[in-house]
């Protein structure tokens, strides 16, 4: 396999961005967005590529002052195994600490790929009460799931909520 490069995604990224989520939404392992949704939230990704090709991505969306969610994470099946994930989630985490954020979220059912990482599972609440009545107003959808709210439950059966503290 040929080399590949990590950089932030563009908008003339998002049909690849979402082309690489339609397996996964089929097999059903991720939940389908909008292309708008991802038009309004390019900034957040990075991509992989090589060969003007999309192999991989992920998003870094801010929660808190202190709390980010890597989201979105996809690596297409034939480049499975061969660092781009890991490549990805670097680009975010240096990401995050340049935005100043100090623990990132992840909801997922690949523990073993983000214990490798550093994240750990977390249990019900990992914010002070205040910030939780604060984050309770958030319309997003993944600030439900790291709050673990009962409404997103069916969107996250088999999934583990995991934490990385970020040094």
């Amino acid at each position: 396999m040929s080399s590949y490069t990590v950089r932030p995604a563009r908008t003339s990224d998002v049909r690849g961005i979402l082309g690489l989520l339609e397996p996964w939404v089929r097999r059903r392992i991720l939940l389908g967005k909008e292309i708008v949704t991802l038009f309004e939230a390019v900034q957040e990704f990075v991509v992989a590529e090589t060969c003007g090709e999309l192999i991989g991505c992920g998003a870094l969306h801010v929660m808190w002052e202190d709390l980010g969610e890597i989201r979105t994470l996809i690596v297409a099946e034939e480049w499975l195994h061969h660092g781009v994930g890991g490549a990805v989630v670097g680009a975010l985490e240096r990401n995050a600490r340049e935005l100043g954020l100090t623990r990132l979220f992840c909801l997922t059912f690949e523990v073993d790929f983000f214990t490798r990482r550093g994240f750990a599972p977390i249990g019900e609440q990992v914010v002070d009460p205040d910030v939780y009545s604060q984050l309770l107003r958030s319309p997003d959808e993944g600030v439900a799931e790291f709050l673990d709210l009962a409404h997103v439950k069916p969107n996250t059966l088999g999934n583990t909520r995991m934490l990385k503290h970020l040094a």
